[in-house]
């Protein structure tokens, strides 16, 4: 007589061992993979800044490779006879995981002198950051909130502010449009230090 326990004595009962390993097996690898879905999804959350402005640096047309803007404007669309018109910028603003496509980053004005060069001045005060104005009357800039004023070549015409009005780098390129470098600038200190 058999023994009913015995593995050997039986061939189908010897493949359960092999049976169950398989089994198991399956259900690590099932797992497994099951736990990966939401590392990687975790990991490319996380690291979704960085590869964003990694891709994105040379792919928008409203800026240059050197940070450049362009203002949508020609030369030839100023006044010849230097008087400053202001232009709003625009940028993409990357905010971490978010991206703000076109969005107003400030305004800069623009003037042409004589020999048809460029000018770019940051509307932003030097003094406490207020909205510098053109005054068409006595031809220069000024700020309505201390009364700081400004000849048309930045320069500062008083005493109340820091330092003159804050000249932006200008490029005219692309058939005569204007490409401006621009920055904000820390107020009330006579130093030019970018912020």
């Amino acid at each position: 007589m058999t023994d009913p326990t015995d593995a050997s004595a039986d061939p189908q009962t010897s493949d359960i061992p092999r049976r169950g390993f398989v089994t198991r097996a399956l259900a690590g690898l099932v797992g497994a993979v099951a736990g990966l879905v939401p590392l990687v999804t975790g990991a490319a959350f996380f690291l979704d800044p960085l590869l964003r402005k990694k891709s994105a640096a040379g792919g928008n047309a409203r800026k240059d490779s050197e940070g450049y803007i362009n203002l949508r404007v020609t030369a030839d669309a100023l006044p010849s006879d230097g008087s400053p018109q202001l232009f709003k910028v625009y940028d993409d603003v990357v905010d971490a995981w978010n991206k703000f496509p076109n969005v107003e980053v400030g305004s800069v004005w623009l003037r042409r002198n004589d020999q048809g060069e460029v000018a770019a001045f940051s509307s932003i005060c030097p003094h406490l950051g207020c909205a510098v104005d053109y005054r068409q009357s006595d031809r220069d800039f000024y700020c309505p909130c201390h009364t700081s004023a400004f000849d048309l070549d930045g320069d500062k015409k008083n005493e109340i502010p820091p330092r003159g009005m804050d000249a932006l780098d200008v490029k005219v390129k692309d058939g005569n449009g204007i490409w401006i470098k621009y920055e904000k600038f820390r107020a009330t200190i006579p130093e030019k230090v970018v912020i």
